[in-house]
């Protein structure tokens, strides 16, 4: 979502300086006393302002839980809204600790860039969006429509090599950033809107007629969408690493927010485990014992997240059962190894 190409040699130098720079990332956030986490400006159920001008959203509650993690405070946290355009650069310079935004996980970012991937926390993929009125239910018959698109991005390719593959025209109408898009789109500027499925079903929302618009059945790209931190500081990876597993690992076992104090008393030892009860799975990471236990208690598990913004009873509406974005044990990607 958003995904703005950084190709340079000069992005690549600014992050491996970098990484030299901001080496002890753990120390320099309790200093401080709160995680700084680069966030999209307004993404419905990944990140945006609520009605009280609180932020929410997956993305969101994943550095509230990091933030739960570390300081036992899920709102020891400061988010700073960022384009596609800035977002690595903040990160690569030190403006923020961690990046938790709509972001695609690709081989480039992760070579050219000094930064490093946490996880899939969304599994994602390029959809495309058309008034209903236009009259076409499929993809395939879009040769020629006018396509809404962000200028420079993993969207603008995924869809040039989509029409050209299928022997169709591509006629791209293209925007600095995707607020632009959305906005052209919803102009009539357009016939097509492109990007992530998940931003589509978002961004139908703010539509000034969301019920006149739909979402076509192709899923044209693998989109995996997750935190990443700066290259060079392996315990702060490990930390946004773990903070990610435990998400997942708690759901396997059973541990929700709601449950969580009961399962203190569990007899299950990957349970007492996970919550910091027997063994000590937290000095390695440089937090306390119940490191997971905090997360669990002050965000909830995966599925608490994911439900809480993005699922079926959620304006954004998408369905975790049965997806990739569910468990392994449900016929999900969804995979976290053991905390032992």
């Amino acid at each position: 979502m958003k995904k703005q190409l950084v190709t340079l040699a000069i992005g690549a130098a600014l992050g491996l300086s970098a990484s030299a720079a901001f080496a002890d990332t753990l120390s320099d956030v309790q200093a401080k006393g709160y995680l700084q986490c680069g966030v999209s400006p307004s993404t419905p159920g990944f990140a945006a302002p609520d009605a009280n001008n609180e932020w929410a959203g997956l993305d969101v509650d994943f550095c509230r839980g990091m933030a739960a993690a570390i300081f036992d405070d899920p709102a020891a946290v400061r988010f700073t809204p960022l384009t596609s355009k800035e977002r690595f650069t903040a990160l690569s310079s030190g403006e923020i600790d961690v990046l938790s935004r709509t972001t695609t996980w690709t081989m480039s970012r992760d070579t050219n860039l000094g930064i490093d991937f946490a996880g899939t926390t969304f599994y994602d993929g390029q959809g495309f969006m058309v008034r209903k009125d236009l009259g076409v239910a499929s993809a395939s018959e879009l040769s020629g429509a006018a396509i809404c698109i962000e200028a420079g991005t993993t969207t603008e390719l995924n869809a040039a090599d989509y029409f050209s593959s299928n022997g169709m025209e591509f006629n791209a109408v293209v925007f600095e950033d995707q607020d632009e898009v959305v906005k052209a789109y919803d102009d009539g500027r357009c016939d097509v809107f492109t990007t992530d499925s998940s931003a589509l079903a978002a961004e139908r929302l703010s539509l000034a007629n969301p019920d006149e618009n739909m979402i076509l059945p192709e899923i044209i790209s693998k989109e995996p969408l997750g935190p990443s931190v700066r290259q060079g500081d392996d315990l702060w990876f490990n930390i946004t690493r773990w903070v990610y597993f435990a998400l997942l690992e708690s759901e396997e076992l059973g541990i929700t927010q709601a449950n969580v104090d009961d399962m203190l008393a569990s007899e299950n030892p990957g349970i007492r485990r996970t919550l910091g009860v027997e063994g000590d799975f937290g000095s390695a990471l440089g937090l306390t014992t119940d490191w997971a236990y905090r997360v669990i208690k002050h965000v909830g598990n995966y599925n608490d997240i994911y439900e809480r913004n993005v699922g079926a009873n959620t304006p954004v509406g998408i369905e975790r059962a049965g997806s990739v974005n569910d468990l392994w044990t449900r016929g999900g990607l969804m995979y976290a190894p053991p905390i032992r």
